[in-house]
């Protein structure tokens, strides 16, 4: 089984920051050290500069220490996920951060499931969304608290096993009795969200959204979007015309394709909101919605 990410670019009107842009609304100190539990592999890094640009390769040497053990592809993690880590590792003052689990690839993902292990079938864990981070006992419940406190993640406290899972999916948080992981919830695309890529923008300034948690691809979706403001009207936005169509609705394939929205002139603050067309594969939603965002 393979899951998909989609990238979504949504155009906005003119404007330029004057200092470092706070790209994430939960942000580190812009260092992060890890250490895979399994494979040893190490990195610890500054992967962010002093001008809020961020350092590729340092992001690079994390992608690498979050491989699954006997996984030779690249690994996976996003940049929101990494700043989340970041904020964590400063809170807790636990340095490096050892990682349990990390990027598992779709099939690596299977083999567990296949083995009886608790993993979710469409696991965040397969698209670089999703971290289980290992803590000292007197740590683990209070980080967990605070976590949640963030109203931004998944967070799971699994106090016997001595490690929370801390994702950048939709907030919500559990402990394993009442997790769900058997019952597959993202099945059917039941769970398919978005995420931008930052969530403070220019105007002016391209935007970049992924869908995630697509287990069955193609998903179409109608050719405007809104963006919903915290107050006033939504702001229509329109969807560009070079993706192929099918009854009239973009279709979006699955992995590394792109929309791009075009139409949003003035600094604004909520989430994009996509509606999809009919008829809907299996469990799909009728909309769509991204995390909160900022435009300046």
């Amino acid at each position: 089984m393979r899951f998909f990410g989609v990238v979504v670019v949504l155009l906005v009107t003119s404007g330029a920051w004057a200092a470092p842009l706070q790209r994430f609304f939960v942000m580190g100190d812009g260092t992060l050290a890890v250490v895979n539990a399994h494979t040893r592999e190490r990195a610890e890094v500054r992967y962010r500069r002093a001008d809020g640009t961020y350092d590729q390769a340092a992001i690079a040497r994390i992608r690498r220490a979050f491989r699954s053990s006997g996984d030779d592809g690249e690994g996976r993690a996003s940049l929101r996920l990494i700043e989340v880590l970041s904020w964590v590792q400063k809170t807790s003052r636990v340095r490096p951060l050892t990682l349990m689990s990390g990027y598992r690839s779709p099939d690596y993902n299977e083999g567990l499931r296949a083995k009886g292990m608790r993993a979710a079938g469409g696991s965040l864990h397969t698209e670089g969304l999703a971290a289980d981070v290992a803590f000292p006992r007197a740590v683990l419940r209070p980080l967990w608290m605070k976590v949640r406190a963030l109203d931004c993640c998944g967070a799971g406290y699994y106090a016997k096993e001595g490690f929370l899972h801390i994702d950048v999916g939709q907030p919500r948080f559990w402990e394993p009795s009442t997790s769900r992981v058997e019952e597959n919830l993202s099945a059917g695309n039941a769970r398919l969200f978005g995420r931008t890529e930052f969530d403070r923008y220019a105007r002016g300034e391209e935007i970049v959204v992924a869908l995630y948690a697509m287990t069955v691809p193609p998903v179409r979706v109608a050719r405007e979007a809104r963006l919903v403001p915290e107050k006033g009207e939504p702001i229509t936005v329109a969807v560009a015309d070079d993706l192929p169509e099918a009854d009239g609705c973009p279709e979006v394939p699955g992995s590394g394709a792109s929309i791009r929205l075009r139409g949003v002139s003035r600094a604004s603050r909520g989430p994009v909101l996509l509606t999809t067309c009919e008829p809907r594969l299996e469990r799909t939603p009728a909309t769509i919605d991204t995390n909160v965002l900022e435009i300046r």
